[in-house]
C-alpha cells in the first residue's frame, strides 16, 4: 500500500498546504508577499510532480496487485496530462511568437540618452496596448493606437516598464509558473495566488521603471492606458496594460506614489526558507534509488 499512501498523503499535503496558507494583506511588505506568495504557490504542485513521478520511475508493486496498478495508473496519468500541457502550451507560446514576427520591426522612440530608438514590433490597430511577447529572449510589441495616444514622455514610462519585464524575463518565469496554475487549478487558493503574482510582477517592473523615469508620469501613464491585452495568454505575454480588478490597479498606483518597494531585493532568510521548502517539495524523487 506504500505507493497508494504516498499518493493520498502528497495530495492532503498539498491541499492542507493551501487551505492554511493566506494571501498577505496590502499593508505587508512587497517583499515578503512576494517570497510567500511564489512559495506557497510554486511548493504543492513541484510536490505532487515529484511524487508523481517517483512512483512511475519505480513501477508497479506486485504485493497487492490491484494496489499496485491503481497506484500506478493514477501516478502515470498526472504525468501524462502534465507533459500533454507542457506540449499544448509550448505550441501556444511558438503560434504565438511566429505570428508576432509577421509584424514589422521598427524602432519604437528615438531617446537621447542612448542615441538610438527602442526596437519592437508594431501592431497596426487603434487599440492602446504594449507588451513583452516570447520566453527567455521576449519581444516588444506595441500597437499603433498607443503611439498616437500617449506623448513622448508617456510613452517613455511605458517602454520603460516593459523593459523591467525583459530584464526579470517575467514572460519565461510566468510560462512555467503558468503551466502550473493550469495543472493544478483544482488546489484551493490557485487563482488566488496567481492574480497575486500577476500583481507583484507588475509591481517590480513598475519599480524598475520608476527608477528610470518620473513615477507620477509612470503613475498617469497606467491610469491611461486601461484596456485589455492584445493576447488572450498571460503565459507568455508580459502586458502594461493587463485586464485587472481595481483593486490591482490601485496598489500599483499607490505603490508608485509611495516610491520604489524594493520588491527585487530578496532576504537571505526567507531565500533560504524558501529555497528549502522547494528541495523538500522534491524529496519524492530521492526514494527512487532505494526502492529495490
Amino acid at each position: 500500500m506504500m505507493h497508494l499512501q504516498m499518493i493520498g498523503l502528497a495530495g492532503a499535503i498539498a491541499v492542507g498546504s493551501r487551505l492554511l496558507a493566506r494571501i498577505k494583506p496590502a499593508d505587508t511588505s512587497w517583499r515578503i508577499r512576494w517570497q510567500t506568495t511564489l512559495t506557497t504557490f510554486v511548493v504543492p504542485p513541484l510536490f505532487l510532480m515529484a511524487t508523481a513521478i517517483s512512483i512511475v520511475a519505480m513501477g508497479m508493486s506486485d504485493t497487492p496487485r490491484w494496489e499496485g496498478e491503481l497506484s500506478f495508473t493514477v501516478a502515470a496519468g498526472f504525468v501524462v496530462a502534465a507533459a500533454t500541457l507542457w506540449l499544448q502550451i509550448i505550441w501556444l507560446a511558438v503560434k504565438t511568437q511566429r505570428q508576432m514576427r509577421q509584424y514589422p520591426q521598427k524602432i519604437i522612440r528615438s531617446t537621447a540618452e542612448r542615441g538610438n530608438g527602442t526596437p519592437g514590433r508594431v501592431v497596426e490597430t487603434s487599440a492602446v496596448f504594449s507588451a513583452q511577447i516570447g520566453l527567455w529572449a521576449s519581444e516588444l510589441v506595441v500597437s499603433r493606437g498607443l503611439l498616437e495616444y500617449l506623448d513622448a514622455e508617456h510613452l517613455e514610462a511605458v517602454l520603460a516598464h516593459e523593459s523591467g519585464h525583459a530584464h526579470y524575463r517575467d514572460t519565461f518565469w510566468f510560462f512555467w509558473l503558468g503551466g502550473l496554475r493550469r495543472l493544478t487549478c483544482w488546489l484551493p487558493q490557485s487563482e488566488a495566488l496567481w492574480q497575486e503574482l500577476l500583481l507583484l510582477r507588475e509591481v517590480r517592473a513598475d519599480e524598475w521603471a520608476a527608477r528610470r523615469v518620473d513615477s507620477l508620469v509612470l503613475a498617469e501613464s497606467l491610469m491611461s492606458v486601461i484596456t485589455a491585452p492584445l493576447l488572450n495568454t498571460e503565459t507568455i505575454c508580459a502586458s502594461f496594460s493587463c485586464a485587472a480588478p481595481r483593486s490591482r490597479l490601485a496598489q500599483r498606483v499607490d505603490a508608485l506614489l509611495m516610491g520604489a518597494p524594493a520588491l527585487a531585493q530578496t532576504s537571505r532568510w526567507f531565500s533560504a526558507v524558501q529555497w528549502g521548502a522547494i528541495a523538500l517539495s522534491l524529496s519524492p524523487l530521492t526514494t527512487i534509488p532505494f526502492h529495490h
